[in-house]
């Protein structure tokens, strides 16, 4: 796989959001769009260097997804634990899916990246006086190769020690800033961000980053679903954002549910507290309402089976009972190890009125991570040239069809440091700011009211939810075709006239990002007519190889209609700018 061509490519006519022209502006030699491991570490990677680089995210500098991340980051750190073993695990759990090639630069520069880390001030937890590093076991890896911090506060110690790295750097931030669009220049090539900032600051509203590269680092989109890990900010902004710069994403429909969220009912909506997979890698075990372990005997693993194999688990024995969740048991843990080793989740429990030590925690399956994202090269590239992308808004090939349990912190350290030396190359420090373009053409997408958000999480936690068929994702499709409709009604002005067009603002903006993705994911899992990985259709129960070990690429056209098309095989086909030959 190949990178982005050198050559520029005809600009399009824009597809932007609804906003006001941008009031201010500043160039960079890089913006940075979000604030988790992935966006960090490429800011930091990018400053080193000498680029004047700027850090734009959506909430404060330590809010993105990376914080709650618990149970640690995989890595052959471990004796007797190979590259080559960790990229065995990798491609099982991707179910054919994965680009064996990405999955071995990540296990092979894994290692390394890790150690920067701890190079950089990340501390983690020893299993010795000698500091040797303690390792445990997740789903779908056969050796004990997580990391982890604080028992299970991973991801905040990660974003402590990147967050305080940034700031001795005094690398430029702006917080509580929405990204909205993509500058190009007048040859296509990016030309920096439009962005709206909430609040005080040295900028407020509407503005603009001039800047070559751009790099988004915006997260997962699990807020297109009612109930999910994610915080409230992951709402998909960088994926749609991309699709309306026409780049192209892949794979939406493989969204995977992580099979151990703490059930709070089943009206509950919103970021659910989340039991990680690390739990069961210590021991901990699932069963009925009975006390009957139902793992056991559907794979060799057991409760440590790939994500997509307990989540399926857990959800077909709730269907044979009838039961609202099922039931997570450590009490043979004790108090002491619950209280050590898993801290926040024993908080979050016992703050919810459940006892760990002494009672099974009620869990079922929430949406958890988007395996799928804006396509890129191994050096992060997108299809458009100077727009790059990593962490969980990129599709690099490495996850496949179900990301394997702590994966994504290292995808997110190795793409952002390939990302930060392909921009060092490609992008002088102290090089003019480009000059955006103004398009020939502009068009506008309708904007949604913001309490459309709950009426496009309903449709897809019903429709496109764990358990997926023609039939429900059709009518997820019509809710959402319907959403769109009374969007543009309302604009033209043929809306009834009780029904005023919605005003631009963060939550209209986040509204009309969701429903682009989740057309886009209803839109792949609807063509997907097969079970595979964490894309479960029950009525197309068997994984299909001969028509289906390919992958799924998007475009929004210019009419915004979809553009899809599927590869020639597991592997992802070159990045180059739209409208190139490859």
């Amino acid at each position: 796989m190949t990178g982005q061509s050198s050559a520029p490519t005809a600009p399009r006519p824009a597809i932007r959001l609804p906003a006001p022209a941008p009031g201010w502006a500043e160039p960079a030699d890089v913006v940075v769009v979000g604030s988790g491991v992935a966006g960090l570490t490429a800011a930091l990677r990018c400053a080193a260097a000498g680029l004047r680089t700027v850090v734009v995210t959506k909430a404060r500098l330590d809010d993105g997804s990376t914080r709650w991340a618990q149970g640690g980051i995989a890595a052959a750190l471990g004796e007797g634990d190979t590259p080559e073993q960790h990229l065995d695990d990798t491609l099982v759990a991707g179910a054919g899916l994965c680009d064996a090639d990405a999955v071995r630069l990540l296990v092979t520069e894994g290692p390394d990246a890790v150690r920067r880390l701890i190079d950089t001030g990340a501390v983690f937890d020893k299993a010795d006086a000698a500091g040797t590093i303690a390792l445990t076991r997740e789903g779908g890896h056969h050796r004990r190769r997580i990391a982890h911090a604080g028992g299970d506060a991973t991801g905040a110690e990660i974003s402590r020690a990147l967050v305080e790295a940034v700031r001795a750097r005094a690398i430029r931030t702006v917080e509580n800033a929405l990204v909205l669009d993509l500058l190009t220049d007048a040859e296509g090539r990016t030309a920096g961000v439009t962005l709206h900032v909430m609040g005080e600051g040295r900028h407020d509203g509407v503005g603009a980053i001039h800047a070559p590269a751009v790099v988004l680092a915006t997260g997962g989109m699990g807020q297109v679903f009612s109930a999910t890990t994610n915080p409230a900010v992951s709402t998909g902004d960088g994926v749609a954002l991309a699709l309306r710069a026409g780049a192209e994403v892949s794979d939406l429909e493989f969204v995977q549910f992580h099979p151990t969220v703490l059930f709070l009912g089943a009206d509950a909506e919103g970021q659910q507290p989340l039991v990680s997979e690390a739990v069961r890698g210590e021991g901990a075990y699932l069963v009925d309402a009975d006390g009957a372990r139902f793992m056991v005997g559907q794979h060799e693993l057991a409760e440590l089976a790939p994500r997509d194999i307990v989540a399926k688990g857990i959800t077909g024995r709730m269907l044979e009972q009838d039961a609202e969740h099922m039931y997570l048991d450590g009490r043979h843990f004790g108090a002491e190890m619950w209280a050590e080793r898993f801290p926040t989740i024993l908080a979050a429990c016992r703050a919810h009125g459940i006892d760990p030590v002494t009672e099974p925690i009620p869990v079922a399956p929430a949406a958890h991570y988007a395996s799928g994202g804006i396509r890129t090269d191994r050096s992060g590239r997108t299809t458009l040239p100077g727009l790059y992308a990593c962490g969980e808004t990129a599709c690099t090939g490495v996850h496949g069809a179900n990301r394997l349990a702590s994966n994504s912190l290292l995808e997110g350290l190795v793409y952002a440091e390939r990302i930060a030396e392909a921009i060092v190359a490609a992008h002088p420090a102290g090089a003019p700011a480009p000059v955006p373009a103004e398009p020939a053409r502009t068009e506008t997408i309708p904007l949604l009211a913001p309490e459309q958000r709950f009426a496009i999480q309903r449709a897809m936690t019903r429709g496109a939810g764990v358990l997926r068929s023609e039939a429900s994702l059709a009518e997820a499709a019509e809710t959402l075709s319907a959403l769109r409709a009374q969007a543009g009604d309302a604009t033209a002005g043929g809306a009834p006239a009780e029904a005023k067009p919605a005003e631009p603002g963060v939550e209209s903006w986040e509204a009309t990002n969701l429903l682009c993705v989740a057309r886009v994911l209803v839109d792949s899992a609807r063509r997907r007519t097969e079970t595979r990985g964490c894309h479960w259709r029950e009525d197309h129960p068997d994984r299909d190889d001969t028509h289906w070990r390919r992958h799924l690429v998007t475009r929004l056209n210019q009419d915004r209609t979809l553009s899809v098309h599927t590869t020639d095989g597991a592997g992802l086909p070159a990045t180059v700018p739209a409208g190139e030959t490859p």
